[in-house]
């Protein structure tokens, strides 16, 4: 504990050492980040890196100057902004044909997989809880508090069930 407190000051005491040269130079790689990411200020990005560095999140490497690790930081952090973008944009177009109407062929082949794994655990009453809380959106959690299931006996159904599903081909048939 008393390494990290000691890392943690490092990391610290060596933004403060920072020049002011260094300290344009980082709000300069900021402002270039910010460029490619509308909506977000520069100065949102060069605080972020810092917060990242003096919270632990990000580990400041031995024998790498402050001002490079810093720099792929911010980096670090335009990318993952990037990413979740991307993925918001994914989502967002995957409700957009939602909304459009469900595909008939795709409801029917759903409800026909969903038949046949019900079907195939009618006599397993954990097994069926667990397909109706997942299919309600719930969490484990809360799965597991709606029908009093022990962590154990909740992770043994769950393993029962995608070992039955590993079991069966595309077409809802026994392999």
């Amino acid at each position: 504990m008393e390494t990290d407190e000691a890392e943690q000051r490092d990391v610290a005491g060596a933004i403060r050492g920072l020049s002011t040269a260094d300290l344009a130079r980082l709000r300069a790689l900021a402002r270039l980040r910010a460029r490619r990411l509308p909506g977000i200020d520069w100065s949102d990005i060069l605080h972020e890196a810092i917060v990242r560095a003096l919270d632990g999140t990000r580990l400041w490497p031995p024998g790498v100057p402050v001002l490079v690790f810093l720099a792929g930081c911010m980096r670090s952090i335009e990318h993952d902004i990037r990413r979740r973008r991307a993925r918001e944009q994914a989502w967002r177009e995957t409700d957009a044909t939602e909304d459009e109407g469900p595909d008939p062929e795709r409801a029917i082949a759903a409800a026909q997989a969903l038949a046949a794994i019900v079907a195939l655990f009618s006599g397993d009453e954990t097994v069926l809880r667990i397909i109706e809380g997942l299919g309600q959106g719930r969490t484990a959690a809360e799965i597991r508090a709606r029908h009093g299931l022990s962590q154990t006996d909740y992770d043994s159904a769950r393993k029962r069930l995608r070992r039955a599903l590993l079991r069966l081909d595309s077409e809802g048939g026994s392999r």
